[in-house]
């Protein structure tokens, strides 16, 4: 039995890991939580039948010795945590965003070692059965060549969402909604399309009393040749995520808001698309498994079994966070940013801002 552990009991904890952790209960077991706040981190447990709480990620690792811990803490202090729940052989399940830098982000995954312990993110809208089938059908040709696509996270958060200490700033949050909302369906977009190239961007501050953008868009161009329309806001009434994806056989699009099921998609053949056997099976997957912080871990745990790296691990996690780290910087320089160039000696590396303001 893998034992489990959690740390941070806020919303997240109990909204989506819990839920995951409980559908895993054949071979997994919440053992501790951990919070700052022991008022909470008890109540937590007694409400959710956990065995033991603490107020020390340290003294929890000595002597609850969880084999995987679930971070789901504010951003600022992802990177220290997954360090020393590594270190301490355990492995990691880590809320968006990783860290607050490709320079956290590296330190972080220096900790993990061959065979395991190993940290993924939570990157869950991979997982679903939809965002499977249609990578399965690209692989298999069955689409044809990707030429245009759309990633819209269009969503709504007032300015008292950002009245919590450490929302809207670099320093502790990381970014606005490209860095803290957008993620997943980049997340996705890349997982689909693969890698990208190019990337030339805007950010704004336009409504939000905050340090960061509150909207941004973006155009990036994949090493495949496709081209895509990026565009992150907290400012829209009518929220949305949406994916639409140009193909040289079909058009594919996802609409929903938190988590999509077979449902959510929608497959338009090109008129040269005849045979409707063929296009039948494009919209029937062999399952139907919502995207969820449940399918994630159903794969997570796979893997810890197998001792093979999770999917979204190491260069699995990275790249979506880089394509973050150069929106930012095409922004906030006025110039395209190309995959790779921000190295060890570039800013943006340590700081997602380069430490210049909007």
């Amino acid at each position: 039995m893998i034992r489990a552990a959690i740390v941070g009991t806020g919303g997240i904890a109990g909204i989506c890991h819990l839920p995951a952790l409980r559908a895993e209960a054949h071979r997994a077991r919440v053992v501790a939580a951990v919070d700052v706040d022991a008022a909470r981190v008890k109540d937590f447990c007694a409400a959710h039948d956990v065995p033991a709480a603490y107020t020390d990620l340290g003294e929890m690792l000595a002597e609850a010795r969880p084999d995987l811990v679930h971070v789901c803490t504010p951003p600022h202090v992802h990177a220290a945590q997954v360090r020393a729940c590594l270190e301490a052989g355990a492995w990691v399940l880590c809320e968006k965003p990783p860290a607050l830098s490709l320079a956290e982000y590296d330190a972080m995954t220096a900790a993990e070692r061959d065979g395991g312990p190993y940290a993924a993110v939570v990157y869950q809208h991979r997982f679903g059965s939809g965002a499977r089938h249609l990578r399965r059908l690209i692989a298999d040709g069955e689409l044809g060549r990707p030429l245009v696509a759309v990633c819209l996270t269009t969503w709504y958060r007032d300015q008292a969402y950002f009245d919590v200490p450490w929302r809207g700033r670099w320093d502790t949050e990381g970014g606005g909604p490209t860095m803290g909302h957008g993620i997943h369906q980049m997340d996705l977009l890349l997982a689909t399309l693969g890698d990208w190239a190019e990337v030339r961007a805007m950010a704004g501050r336009l409504v939000r009393d905050v340090a960061t953008e509150d909207a941004s868009v973006a155009s990036v161009r994949f090493e495949n040749g496709a081209l895509a329309s990026v565009v992150n806001s907290v400012l829209s009434p009518r929220e949305e995520s949406r994916l639409r994806f140009d193909f040289t056989d079909a058009t594919v699009e996802l609409s929903h808001l938190y988590g999509h099921a077979n449902a959510d998609w929608t497959y338009t053949p090109a008129p040269h698309v005849t045979d409707e056997a063929r296009v039948a099976a494009w919209r029937t997957p062999d399952q139907d498994l919502p995207s969820s912080h449940t399918a994630l871990l159903a794969d997570l745990l796979d893997a810890y079994e197998r001792g093979d790296r999770p999917q979204t691990s190491g260069a699995g996690g990275r790249r979506t966070l880089e394509l973050i780290v150069a929106l930012y910087k095409s922004a906030l320089t006025g110039r395209p940013v190309r995959r790779g160039e921000i190295d060890g000696t570039d800013p943006f590396y340590r700081e997602m801002n380069g430490g210049r303001d909007l």
